[in-house]
């Protein structure tokens, strides 16, 4: 009798703009994907639903059953517990201040097993594993996104510290600033967060200062200020737009040389919607302004760009079924 074939896996990345998903066989070759927008509305079992919506998506792009899949892992904001499926304080999801079973949600609507992980870490590890971290022992990934998310490998192994290390967008810049969607004043994210800056920019606006912002986002039919509205703003040299991402550069170079001071790892890996999309164009400028707090400024880390891009989400979630070696 011949021994059972492998079987693909799934990966989902549930992020605040965004739910891409993918379909990796066990090579790590992408068969299928798809993408839904996150929910603006609802509550937790909306986004569940959205989330089994786009993993079947993918699974017939693919030509497979979700039910024959070895599994789904999913890389998800908030408290996410591996043990337990559960979910806890999404803030940036719809009504998900509290905890929701996410795993065993989606595990039944799919037929399969389904694991949980933060969705930067996976993200990151993915990065370690298949992408721009494949020649480093120790890196520490930032996620500039709707949010500012962060994961960290040390010695070849991820650290999860008791479950929420990796915070990146919570270390203070500036004590008693700007307030946090986490409700506290001075984050990075209160600067660098998509959100965050599209607060300040709506303030900023309603108060009769001049920008493009949210007629391109209107032009493009979308309801929030998506990474692709910020990047088009600076194409056509709106003022605002420019101040608001250097301002959120500083914000993220303080804190990442922060981070740096601490761990001293080999590499940055800069991801995320808005760092995907504006990461070269501001490598030096962030380069720049992590000199100014680096304790040991003549040996920086590699500062580098994500490789897997867009799918790199559900490429690491998926990993979560994966033998824990690199390719």
């Amino acid at each position: 009798m011949s021994a059972a074939q492998p079987k693909a896996r799934g990966g989902i990345d549930l992020g605040g703009t965004k739910i891409q998903t993918a379909i990796v066989d066990p090579g790590g070759k992408v068969l299928g994907q798809a993408r839904r927008p996150t929910p603006t509305e609802g509550n937790p079992p909306d986004v569940a639903e959205a989330m089994v919506q786009a993993l079947r998506e993918a699974a017939d792009d693919a030509g497979v059953e979700t039910a024959d899949l070895q599994g789904v892992g999913v890389g998800s904001p908030g408290d996410a517990d591996g043990k337990t499926g559960v979910v806890s304080g999404a803030r940036n999801l719809p009504d998900w201040a509290g905890s929701f079973p996410l795993g065993e949600t989606l595990s039944k609507a799919l037929g399969t097993e389904v694991r949980i992980g933060n969705d930067v870490q996976v993200a990151v590890e993915g990065e370690y594993r298949l992408g721009a971290g494949r020649p480093f022992d120790s890196l520490l990934g930032v996620w500039w996104g709707t949010g500012v998310g962060g994961g960290i490998v040390l010695d070849g192994k991820p650290w999860l510290g008791r479950g929420a290390a990796g915070e990146i967008g919570h270390v203070v810049v500036k004590r008693g600033g700007a307030k946090c969607p986490c409700g506290r004043k001075g984050c990075m994210e209160a600067y660098a967060g998509r959100a965050a800056m599209e607060a300040e920019a709506r303030r900023q606006h309603e108060e009769g200062a001049k920008t493009d912002l949210f007629k391109l986002m209107r032009k493009h039919e979308r309801t929030r200020l998506t990474s692709g509205i910020w990047e088009r703003a600076l194409d056509h040299g709106d003022h605002m737009a420019t101040k608001l991402v250097e301002r959120a550069i500083e914000a993220l170079g303080t804190g990442i040389a922060s981070a740096v001071n601490l761990l001293d790892p080999e590499a940055v890996i800069l991801g995320g919607g808005l760092g995907d999309r504006l990461g070269e164009r501001y490598r030096d400028a962030l380069s720049e302004e992590m000199g100014k707090h680096l304790f040991v400024d003549d040996r920086p880390p590699a500062l580098l760009g994500s490789e897997l891009n867009d799918l790199g989400g559900a490429l690491g979630a998926s990993l979560l079924f994966a033998p824990q070696s690199r390719s």
